[in-house]
């Protein structure tokens, strides 16, 4: 009951009300547009036959049908691959609240062109739509985690954290739950049916700027100690942020001659090489066993959504630096796009040679990741930025000098990277009564 008090004591109404509002309006779409193709399939070819008659007099046939619809259904995540790549442009730009708002423009964008595309008599404009709202994703896959991993206090990263995944599978149900013959499932709402973003997004565009920045990024990049403390006094309860800001700051101080790295940077700097490794790995014939194939399905998808759909990224966010987040958020968003569309187009042709055996390659992979995880990756929970930071310095070889901080000697962290540990010689002897 006491420790039940203390968490809803320090879980503020405003964390929940930006997790659960940049959730809705962002990742949800996400886990909306995976599904939202699958009912309206048959209705959607249709269109695309009776188009191209309509034009050169004659129809195509059902392979090449498929075709069109598959590039349809595959463009999605080509827009994710090329959305991903331009987070750490945007969101140093415009932050980390700022970019999930500038984005909704793609939402509304997206959103017309498919809702408006029968009308036009046009499949252009549903390939072209989903293009745009892949963007969107792209870019609200890595942003979301990122802005609740550094809004949250250490010890409620995970939960908060892990509020996106629950959100894109909020998103695949919904879809699939709209997308019944008696609710949208007909032929002529399919277009509504893939317009229906713009609800939530329109939602999130209303409410989410009335919240503050990510602290951090106000602190470590804008400079601005001010608005960082309001940022914190709205995201947190009534206690004491001394220790909080003092946290940042010894970050930022780690950080006063680095500038935010880019992907080339980040692969080239060896004090990171655990963390960019651990991101790449992280993100019948019996009648009864159709019932246990069934079972396995539910399985995965529950296990799926427990562990593997939000931990990676946020992981991410917890395993870099301010200077390299960016960054490590796009290396990470290119390799879940660039898998996505694999498996996408892989899976049919592996089922069709191995059968169910298929399956396996995929347990192959999940062993493999499971003990990587398991032996090398170290435990971040109810740790700061900077600690873990350090876990990794020290497996990077980084030697840590044994001299307690004292009121006239301040220890400068080593500015050849973002993480290094104190060496020896580096420590600045700064004035007693410098502030």
């Amino acid at each position: 009951m006491v420790v039940c008090h203390l968490f809803l004591q320090h879980l503020t109404s405003s964390l929940l009300a930006v997790a659960f509002l940049s959730s809705f309006g962002s990742s949800m779409l996400y886990g909306y547009n995976l599904a939202v193709v699958n009912s309206p399939a048959e209705y959607i070819k249709d269109f695309y036959n009776q188009t191209i008659v309509r034009r050169n007099g004659s129809g195509v046939d059902e392979e090449t049908l498929t075709l069109i619809y598959s590039v349809t259904v595959s463009i999605f995540a080509i827009g994710g691959l090329v959305g991903s790549l331009t987070v750490g442009m945007q969101v140093t730009r415009f932050g980390r609240r700022g970019t999930l708002v500038h984005s909704t423009v793609l939402v509304f964008i997206a959103g017309g062109l498919m809702g408006f595309s029968r009308l036009c008599g046009s499949p252009e404009m549903i390939i072209i739509g989903r293009f745009i709202i892949g963007i969107h994703s792209g870019i609200s896959l890595s942003v979301v985690p990122m802005y609740l991993g550094e809004i949250a206090p250490k010890n409620f990263r995970g939960f908060l954290g892990l509020v996106p995944s629950i959100f894109i599978c909020i998103g695949v149900f919904i879809a699939q739950i709209l997308g019944l013959h008696e609710i949208l499932g007909k032929e002529e709402h399919w277009p509504l049916f893939l317009s229906l973003v713009v609800v939530p997004t329109f939602i999130q565009l209303l409410l989410l700027p009335w919240f503050p920045e990510s602290p951090r990024y106000l602190l470590m990049e804008k400079r601005n100690i001010h608005a960082t403390i309001t940022a914190l006094k709205w995201y947190r309860a009534k206690c004491n942020i001394q220790a909080e800001v003092e946290e940042m700051q010894e970050e930022q101080r780690s950080l006063s001659s680095i500038e935010t790295v880019s992907v080339l940077q980040l692969f080239r700097d060896p004090s990171v090489r655990w963390q960019i490794v651990t991101v790449l790995v992280v993100n019948g014939h019996v009648s009864f066993m159709r019932y246990v194939s069934v079972a396995c399905v539910v399985g995965i998808i529950a296990g799926f959504c427990i562990g593997p759909a939000g931990v990676p990224f946020l992981m991410t966010g917890e395993l870099f630096k301010q200077s390299h987040r960016p960054s490590a958020y796009i290396v990470g968003g290119f390799v879940n796009w660039i898998s996505n569309f694999t498996v996408g187009f892989v899976f049919p042709f592996l089922q069709m040679s191995a059968g169910a055996f298929c399956y396996l390659v995929f347990c192959g992979v999940c062993v493999g990741v499971a003990a990587y995880v398991f032996f090398i990756t170290p435990e971040t929970k109810n740790k700061t930025f900077v600690e873990i930071s350090q876990m990794f310095a020290s497996r990077n070889a980084c030697e840590v000098e044994n001299q307690p901080l004292g009121t006239t000697d301040q220890l400068r962290l080593k500015n050849m990277n973002g993480y290094g540990a104190l060496v020896p010689g580096d420590v600045e002897k700064t004035d007693r009564t410098e502030k």
